[in-house]
């Protein structure tokens, strides 16, 4: 497990808790390294104001009739005004040795032009300089008028001891902060993010809870905040629907068992019967014709179901092709035709235009709608089948007049074994999946499977080809 898999391992509270205090030491240690360098840059200012202000100070004396023979005279004086042990002091005629030479750690400061004796010293003129030690020094060199004996240059500078001390008790002062800080701030968050997240917890104790049993179990929003109300919303949303399909899957699972066991049945008993005793050949005959009507039936329904499988899981291949659309409605009205005339039906056929669909699939989906409106349609009527241009595609229509559907079953029909009520259960060789293959053709086309129902019974299935091909 690399690093990335670790971190991601850990509980969100201990990260969040983490990444808080990270964030805050990064905010301290800002603040910290600011103040830093502010103190320092205060530090180095005053040191120049300092240095400057003693060149000035000498410059003003000695311009003031200060006999120049005083000065080598008395050196510790100036060693005393000085004010650090370490800070130099440096009086000399161009040329010569030097008249005062206060240097105790004897460094040696870069050469540099001294400022005249009529330019003011500033801070610009103030130069800095680092010994072997690492301490910094800020010198000043300048020239002074001495009254009637000429110029002198005066060299002074300041070691900046107490102030790199100071500065490195200061740095120390801020890592050590910064470190409280972390670890601090880590404890209170990690103790914050675990009350804040209790009712996540809460929800997760509810969740559980919930077991195929206890479906119909909800989280409740009460006491939650208002962030979790949306994630507690659509986790309901997800346990309806979960809910639904579990339903839907133990009624699926039930009517599969019913309708295959009532063919079984059959065949069981017809060779139970047969068995009982001797029978002529054409008994047996008989016998074997009614049982391989049962098994078609019973094959016709495992290849339904075995369609449904394939299809739900993407596995079959639509191959596009452009097809008359009339000639395909023609097509299905004329290989229904005869058995329409049985119950005293009639199949009108209209509509033009090329549609793109698999031939197969197209086929298929039609002639289940078609055999369903034949199964249920009142005797005597007409049904229509229909092609027509919508938007960017092509719908097709299955009309015809039977019992009226109530609207809350019309979203149902093309669930697998669904019935709207016992008395739309034909007793013929209906399986239950025509409706539920017909809506798997047309999501495998990207299309729509759609149907209404009128008050006096007229009842009309659409399906929607999109132009675009489907890639399959």
């Amino acid at each position: 497990m690399n690093r990335r898999h670790r971190w991601f391992a850990l509980s969100l509270t201990l990260r969040s808790a983490l990444l808080f205090a990270l964030l805050a030491a990064l905010v301290v240690s800002a603040v910290g390294l600011y103040l830093y360098s502010d103190m320092a840059r205060a530090l180095r200012q005053q040191a120049g104001y300092q240095t400057s202000g003693r060149v000035e100070y000498f410059r003003h004396l000695l311009g003031g009739r200060f006999p120049l023979a005083r000065l080598s005279e008395n050196p510790r004086l100036f060693e005393n005004m000085l004010g650090n042990e370490n800070d130099i002091l440096i009086f000399q005629r161009p040329g010569q040795p030097p008249l005062i030479n206060v240097n105790p750690r004897r460094y040696v400061l870069p050469a540099v032009t001294p400022v005249a004796t009529s330019a003011p010293l500033t801070l610009s003129t103030v130069h800095d300089a680092a010994p072997p030690e690492g301490v910094p020094i800020r010198y000043v060199t300048a020239q002074a008028a001495v009254a009637g004996q000429g110029a002198v240059t005066i060299t002074a500078g300041h070691v900046m001891t107490n102030e790199t001390h100071m500065l490195a008790r200061y740095r120390q002062r801020i890592i050590l902060a910064v470190a409280s800080a972390f670890a601090l701030l880590a404890l209170l968050g990690y103790g914050v993010m675990r009350h804040g997240l209790a009712p996540l917890r809460r929800m997760a104790a509810q969740a559980e809870e919930i077991h195929p049993a206890t479906l119909t179990t909800r989280l409740s929003e009460q006491d939650a905040p208002a962030e979790l109300h949306q994630v507690i919303r659509s986790f309901n949303q997800m346990l309806d629907r979960l809910a639904d399909g579990y339903q839907r899957l133990s009624r699926f699972s039930a009517d599969l068992a019913h309708e295959i066991r009532t063919p079984v049945n059959a065949l069981m008993g017809h060779c139970q019967v047969t068995l009982y005793q001797r029978r002529s050949v054409e008994d047996y005959e008989s016998v074997l014709a009614r049982n391989t009507e049962e098994l078609e039936r019973i094959s016709l329904m495992v290849e339904n179901i075995l369609f449904l499988a394939r299809a739900g899981q993407a596995q079959s291949v639509v191959k596009p092709v452009a097809l008359s659309l009339g000639a395909e409605l023609q097509r299905i009205a004329d290989y229904f035709e005869g058995l329409a005339e049985e119950r005293g039906l009639t199949l009108h056929a209209s509509g033009s235009g090329q549609i793109c669909a698999d031939a197969m699939l197209l086929r298929r989906a039609l002639s289940n709608l078609v055999d369903n409106a034949i199964r249920y349609a009142h005797a005597g009527g007409e049904i229509r089948l229909r092609g027509l241009r919508q938007g960017r595609g092509w719908r097709i229509d299955v009309v015809n007049h039977g019992e009226p559907v109530a609207a809350r079953h019309l979203d149902k029909l093309f669930d697998r074994f669904y019935r709207a009520d016992d008395a739309r259960t034909s007793s013929g060789n209906a399986s239950g999946l025509g409706l539920s293959i017909v809506k798997a053709i047309m999501i495998l086309h990207q299309g729509e499977a759609r149907v209404q129902c009128a008050p006096d019974g007229e009842i009309c299935f659409s399906l929607f080809f999109p132009d675009r091909p489907p890639t399959g």
